[in-house]
């Protein structure tokens, strides 16, 4: 059912944990199969004077498929400049763990999202201009978290106090 790659990013995921203060935080989440991700960036520059991901790391709450992706965006982005991190796709993510169930493939698009929003994130706090696709995929992902946690607004909360509890 599951590959070898994505058993080892489960068994040993990569990068687990929590930055602090982190220059960008994302969140996404599926109320509907209970996978919660937040993924934590710190950025610097490299001899190109290009913005980098020089630090990442995630906390997942989830399937072996959400745990598995999670720590493999953190090993694609890792180092890759913003731009190079923001063309990471589902794809490539299904395709580098050697496949996901069908039915576990919304892990992969969480995982890009997650990246997706710690950059967004990052991008408000110093203030840089965001591009017209960022700010989109952003508002589908708002969109996407205001209507679940609307909807399962007893859940989110416990989620969130869980959450903040571990800290």
């Amino acid at each position: 059912m599951y590959t070898p790659k994505v058993l080892k990013h489960f068994q040993h995921p990569k990068n687990y944990g929590k930055l602090k203060n982190p220059d960008g935080t994302g969140k996404v989440g599926n109320i509907v199969c209970g996978d919660v991700m937040w993924l934590y960036i710190n950025v610097a520059k490299n001899n190109k004077n290009e913005e980098i991901i020089k630090n990442i790391k995630f906390e997942t709450f989830g399937c072996v498929s959400a745990i598995a992706t999670s720590s493999y965006i953190t090993d694609l982005a890792k180092n890759k400049t913003i731009t190079e991190a923001l063309k990471i796709s589902k794809d490539e993510i299904v395709n580098g763990l050697g496949g996901l169930p069908s039915i576990k493939i919304h892990c992969s698009v969480l995982a890009v999202d997650a990246l997706s929003e710690a950059i967004y994130d990052h991008f408000i706090k110093t203030k840089q201009p965001i591009s017209d696709k960022l700010e989109q995929q952003h508002l589908r992902i708002v969109k996407d978290r205001d209507t679940i946690e609307h909807r399962y607004s007893d859940w989110t909360k416990k989620e969130e106090e869980l959450h903040n509890s571990s800290i």
